[in-house]
């Protein structure tokens, strides 16, 4: 049996963490925090302002970050720092390399605020709006079950969600049954109790950004499957949600949702699906379904995107690169090529004198 998550952790940490010690806010402000299960307060911690973060080198907001495994010279800023954290951080702690993990909205504010301080290098990984392929000749139950993990995984907010299901047109039909079958059988609840499968959404901003956007696909045309309202009287929770006949124009096509929902187009042809899947400003991930080898590496090849996984999703290892094509980031985290962030090519060419014959 597995362990069972304490219901009520007791929250010890609310100030903020500088020179190993816990402060007050210089402004006196904080930042009220709710469990999204209840909607009721959690606590309120010390928000970390400018003036704080002049003064520390590697900023925790307690209970919101766990600081790790980083090499020294290297700040993990969080999202909601935006350009004040790009460059007071780099600028006065003489730090030379910021990875950053968020929207990509903000990671083009830490990219300006980086080319202002002295020409500082960035690691971003941002959004995702990431095509999954399913052919007609693959293992249609394990592609439904993987199309279905992939995207709700952590309630669908995950940037590396497959958010845009492209199902080949002979399995279409029953592609979508299926994966209805799937997102209405899952239990929503707290997350700390066993057999619950879905918990809240994270906050009400996100709850409310999610709900707008699944409006936006019913008024488009798209076709509503299941879901599509909220998931009980108390929380933040969404019903697994389900779209099918899914055109490209529409919102819930183009833009990150973050939220528990399903979009499920159809199509015909290799260079169809190819060319449908790379028009997106993002580029971080995408997933294959297909029993044949070589169609695999064609679509692979053709794919721009910086991780592609075929016959599984979300297949992650720490010798594998990750980090996205486009709008999804620069650089990249993991693996040998992470190395090449942190060190600096140097060349050097020497003349050889020679001597007179």
């Amino acid at each position: 049996a597995l362990p069972t998550p304490i219901a009520n952790p007791q929250i010890v940490y609310t100030k903020v963490f500088i020179g190993n010690e816990w402060h007050e806010s210089c402004s006196g402000r904080k930042i009220p925090v709710y469990n999204p299960t209840t909607e009721k307060l959690l606590c309120e911690v010390e928000e970390a302002d400018s003036v704080s973060i002049l003064h520390v080198a590697m900023a925790l907001f307690s209970t919101l970050c766990v600081q790790a495994g980083f090499p020294p010279g290297v700040v993990n800023v969080l999202p909601g720092y935006g350009q004040t954290a790009g460059c007071a951080i780099s600028h006065h702690m003489d730090i030379d390399k910021v990875a950053f993990t968020g929207s990509t909205a903000v990671g083009k504010l830490i990219q300006k605020a980086a080319g202002e301080s002295n020409l500082k290098r960035v690691t971003l990984e941002l959004g995702g709006k990431n095509p999954n392929i399913v052919f007609a000749d693959c293992d249609l139950e394990y592609a439904v079950e993987q199309a279905h993990s992939g995207l709700f995984f952590n309630q669908g907010q995950c940037c590396l969600a497959g958010s845009r299901v492209f199902v080949e047109e002979p399995i279409y039909e029953e592609f979508v049954r299926r994966s209805v079958e799937k997102a209405t059988s899952k239990v929503l609840g707290n997350p700390l109790l066993p057999g619950v499968d879905q918990g809240p959404q994270i906050d009400q901003k996100q709850f409310n950004k999610i709900m707008e956007l699944i409006e936006s696909g019913k008024r488009e045309g798209a076709t509503l499957e299941c879901g599509g309202s909220p998931g009980g009287q108390q929380g933040l929770f969404i019903k697994p949600t389900v779209f099918s006949n899914v055109r490209d124009h529409m919102r819930i096509a183009k833009e990150e949702i973050f939220g528990p929902v399903q979009q499920i187009m159809c199509f015909h042809s290799i260079s169809e699906v190819i060319q449908r899947a790379n028009a997106t400003q993002y580029g971080l991930a995408a997933g294959v379904f297909t029993n044949d080898i070589n169609k695999a590496l064609t679509v692979s090849s053709a794919l721009q995107a910086g991780m592609i996984w075929v016959n599984c999703y979300n297949a992650m290892s720490i010798q594998c690169p990750f980090g996205g094509f486009k709008m999804s980031g620069n650089g990249r985290e993991l693996g040998e090529y992470a190395l090449q962030e942190y060190t600096e090519i140097k060349a050097v060419t020497i003349r050889i004198s020679q001597k007179s014959s």
